[in-house]
């Protein structure tokens, strides 16, 4: 069957009734707005007649007639006023302009989404701060909130963001394993992939839990504001130091918390240990601590992983050497040792003699160590020594001969650090992914924070001797060679690196050999057109 055609008025006119709509709302909004000032008005004389109509009710019959002859005297009164009717009129006008204003509700509590999420927290709470011979429990089956919790925010997302939780008194708060369970409750219940920080009052019976936010990764490596024997490791939260250094982000400059490691013959923690797993930021830590040292010292690197991440130090002034081979490793770090016990010896020796220590001995010398198990088993299959146990006397003397040590290690590998480098590390840095257990078999204690799967390269922990343990956030240092890193960041570690040293050569391409005095070099063959073997000269006895 043919489907029949609109008819015309309805085919053709659709446009005019919307347009006619659109002027329609348009002239009813301008009306609106012209016309605002008397919706208030009238809105606010309304309420003063609702709330005059509330106050007569509410006035007792033997008060009524005294009120009722008070307003006619102050009518009278102000009708006899010069210009009181005008005055009284604005007065009126006012007060209703006032009361007819449109106000934004404030929040007094939670909404409902809300409130059942506190709920919900506190029932999941009740089995852990209850027990059946509390006479009045503040956590029950059944009971309300309102009780035990205070001081609550929610995120955008409907999250908890903060929150004091009040426990009774005989929870055992003193317990480490206590308080883990609680804070895995919380952090279960708040939602995951955020980080909480948990702060613990014994003596009020109260528990702070908040989010973080996540700490900053534009900081890229640059010339930070310390004193010789002060190396900043990252930054950290602005409520966990006392203590801020400019930082250049970009074109903006502005102040940062750092994480200050304080090396030198009066410090408490004169060496450090970084622990991490792959791509963590190890690499980028000890480059950065590397780039700080040769403003005042020389380093001597020993690379394990053998990926040439440090090649772009290899022959910058005040670096010793680079070393990426078994051979060369124990080469320099039994030179590190030999150097160490001679400036001891150098330093005692002045000081019997009542002279200040040489100058030599005063110039900071580091060792830094990546992944030091990988020569470890080198060493073993080749029957060699450890390179590891040449690192005793710079770990147990270097304090006093201004030698630093730094090992960087992974996860999987700890356990092949010899028993000297883990007791003398006492600064020590985990980064990366890493859960409670991991964090705590380094550091020594669990953070005060809940580790997240999902972290930056460079993002992990610091905690310096028996100090608090802090977030850390290591400043960007990549390997300026490597392409695939930012090239701002490349860029601002290229302007740290130090020159390379000048080499005092002749003008003259032909270079002057001296003459040994035990030894008779040959004479310098003449050039032929065809290549001639010369002689072996036999070696002098």
């Amino acid at each position: 069957m043919a489907r029949r055609p609109l008819p015309r008025i309805l085919s053709s006119g659709s446009a005019q009734i919307t347009r006619s709509r659109e002027i329609a709302r348009t002239a009813a909004e301008s009306a609106t707005d012209v016309l605002h000032p008397l919706i208030t008005v009238t809105r606010g004389l309304r309420k003063l007649a609702v709330l005059a109509r509330h106050k007569w009710a509410g006035t007792p019959k033997e008060r009524r007639g005294p009120a009722l002859f008070a307003v006619a005297a102050t009518v009278l009164a102000v009708a006899l006023i010069p210009y009181g009717p005008l005055l009284a009129l604005i007065t009126v006008m006012g007060a209703a302009a006032w009361q007819g204003r449109v106000r934004t509700p404030v929040r007094t509590g939670p909404d409902k989404a809300e409130a059942g999420r506190l709920q919900a927290v506190y029932e999941a709470l009740v089995p852990y701060f209850s027990v059946p011979e509390d006479p009045a429990p503040l956590y029950g089956h059944g009971g309300e909130w309102t009780k035990a919790f205070s001081d609550f925010e929610f995120d955008g997302d409907g999250r908890i963001s903060r929150l004091r939780v009040k426990y009774p008194a005989y929870f055992t708060d003193s317990e480490a394993a206590s308080r883990a369970r609680i804070e895995q409750l919380l952090h279960a219940k708040s939602g995951r992939g955020r980080e909480y920080r948990f702060s613990w009052d014994e003596e009020g019976n109260q528990l702070l839990m908040s989010v973080l936010p996540a700490l900053s990764t534009s900081i890229a490596a640059q010339r930070f504001v310390t004193v010789p024997g002060e190396t900043v490791l990252g930054f950290t939260d602005a409520d966990a130091v006392q203590r801020t250094v400019p930082v250049t982000r970009g074109e903006e400059t502005d102040l940062a918390p750092p994480v200050v490691w304080r090396t030198g013959p009066r410090s408490t923690e004169p060496h450090l240990l970084v622990v991490g797993e792959p791509g963590s930021g190890t690499t980028t830590l000890l480059r950065s601590i590397a780039l700080q040292a040769l403003q005042h010292g020389e380093v001597l690197i020993v690379e394990g992983s053998g990926t040439g991440e440090y090649a772009c130090l290899t022959g910058r002034a005040g670096v010793l050497a680079v070393e990426c081979g078994l051979t060369g490793a124990l080469t320099g770090l039994e030179w590190a040792a030999n150097e160490t016990e001679r400036r001891l010896i150098a330093s005692n020796r002045a000081r019997q003699a009542g002279h200040p220590a040489p100058d030599d001995t005063k110039r900071p010398l580091w060792i830094l160590m990546d992944r030091p198990s990988v020569f470890g088993h080198l060493a073993a299959a080749d029957g060699r020594a450890d390179p590891q146990e040449l690192l005793q006397v710079p770990l147990r003397h270097g304090r006093a001969a201004q030698v630093t040590v730094v090992v960087a290690e992974q996860f999987d590998s700890v356990d092949c650090l010899t028993e000297t480098v883990r007791t003398q590390t006492r600064a020590r840095v985990v980064l990366g992914p890493a859960d409670f257990d991991q964090v705590a078999a380094v550091l020594g204690v669990r953070p005060r924070t809940t580790p997240t799967a999902d972290v930056p390269p460079g993002r992990g922990y610091a905690r310096l001797g028996t100090g608090p343990v802090l977030r850390l956030q290591v400043p960007a240092t990549p390997d300026p060679f490597d392409e695939g890193s930012s090239e701002a960041h490349r860029q601002a570690v290229l302007a740290l690196l130090p020159e390379h040293p000048e080499l005092d050569l002749p003008d003259h391409p032909e270079l002057d050999l001296p003459e040994h005095p035990e030894l008779d070099l040959p004479e310098r063959p003449e050039p032929a057109t065809a290549p001639q073997v010369a002689a072996p000269v036999p070696a002098e006895g």
